[in-house]
């Protein structure tokens, strides 16, 4: 099986670059499974259902999250009906939606750290507890979508997960790491994926408006830029019967609105 893994999208930039790159990569890598990271793609910050739909029409087979899964307070009354969108697994009891699905043959989980973010149920544990859960009628394919700030936390659940899932792929920062490998026993890694959003910004948002923010520390509306866009992804190629990941590397691109 051969997954894409796309990093947070960022704003209708963002969007309209995952719906004018991902379904030509799909074709000209012979994508089985195309995962995509939506947490910032309304107006760069939370997801709605009609924004996840329009994700899933361009491409996506999997929408996941992170910690601005609610900050479009709709999305709270929207994310039961969706099946192909997941949040991570280890927010408190009492959340709507679900951590993980099942599709094409593949799990596909999401999780979020807790080192230098607010304080959730412990990963680690929760991510032994769904593999427990699952038992057998887990897949053989299996891949995280790690929502994670401190590199050495995302670099630990890899080694923590390794042999029990075919890929932990970092998400959340929105800066590509050069450091995509196979660990010991078959588990493709990367701290972080990157983003989708526009290049000439300060993750995504515009600079004038973040500067401003650290030279006088007044509030301001956060405003997706705009202009080129870049795509990060990785490629993961996966041994279906064992699960044991065979390669991965980045796919690094940039699209012109």
């Amino acid at each position: 099986m051969r997954v894409l893994f796309v990093g947070d999208v960022v704003g209708k930039p963002g969007r309209q670059a995952v719906a004018a790159l991902v379904p030509a990569i799909r074709a000209e890598r012979g994508i089985d499974l195309a995962i995509v990271n939506g947490e910032n793609a309304a107006g760069g910050s939370g997801l709605t259902g009609e924004i996840a739909a329009e994700l899933r029409e361009a491409g996506a087979d999997v929408v996941t999250n992170g910690n601005h899964v609610w900050d479009q307070r709709i999305f709270l009354k929207e994310i039961d009906a969706l099946d192909f969108c997941v949040r991570p697994l280890n927010l408190p009891p009492g959340n709507p939606g679900r951590g993980w699905t099942i599709t094409k043959g593949a799990l596909v989980a999401n999780a979020i750290g807790r080192v230098f973010m607010a304080d959730q149920d412990d990963p680690f544990r929760a991510l032994d507890g769904l593999l427990d859960e699952l038992g057998e009628r887990a897949p053989s394919v299996r891949i995280l979508d790690w929502h994670a700030e401190a590199t050495s936390e995302k670099l630990a659940m890899g080694w923590h997960l390794d042999g029990r899932f075919s890929a932990v792929l970092g998400s959340h920062t929105h800066v590509p790491t050069a450091d995509a490998r196979i660990l010991p026993q078959g588990t493709a890694l990367v701290a972080d994926t990157g983003m989708v959003g526009p290049r000439d910004s300060v993750l995504g948002i515009d600079p004038k408006v973040i500067v401003a923010r650290y030279l006088d520390h007044l509030p301001r509306r956060f405003e997706v830029a705009t202009g080129v866009v870049q795509f990060n992804s990785v490629v993961v190629d996966v041994d279906d019967a064992t699960g044991r990941a065979r390669s991965i590397e980045r796919l690094d691109r940039e699209w012109a609105p």
